[in-house]
């Protein structure tokens, strides 16, 4: 699996999720800036950076998590740059994950 794949201008990043710390564990907050950092971290090793973000998918393991997910990714995304965004219930690959995220960015 690749982290990072680049094509036609575009970059992809594949499912990033939280580290397994114990801090992370059941704080869709804090995993959900892990996550974010994460992204920035990838995004910017592709030449990219966050506002150039064209679509978001987010995994919540439990939906009820939205508005705390939410409140996080609101103050990250810069004002006017908010990419087509979905947000959707699932199982994730480990119990402790609560968030996982993928994303489509332009290239620079």
């Amino acid at each position: 699996m690749s982290k990072i794949v680049t094509h036609g201008g575009l970059v992809y990043l594949c499912g990033q999720t939280a580290n397994n710390s114990p801090a992370a564990e059941g704080d869709v907050t804090i995993q959900t800036k892990e996550v974010l950092a994460r992204i920035d971290g990838l995004l910017a090793e592709a030449g990219s950076t966050r506002d150039q973000i064209l679509t978001t998918t987010i995994y919540l393991r439990n939906i009820d998590d939205f508005g705390a997910m939410n409140a996080v990714w609101d103050a990250w995304i810069p004002a006017g740059t908010a990419p087509a965004r979905t947000t959707v219930e699932a199982k994730l690959g480990a119990s402790s994950l609560l968030v996982e995220m993928t994303v489509v960015a332009a290239g620079s």
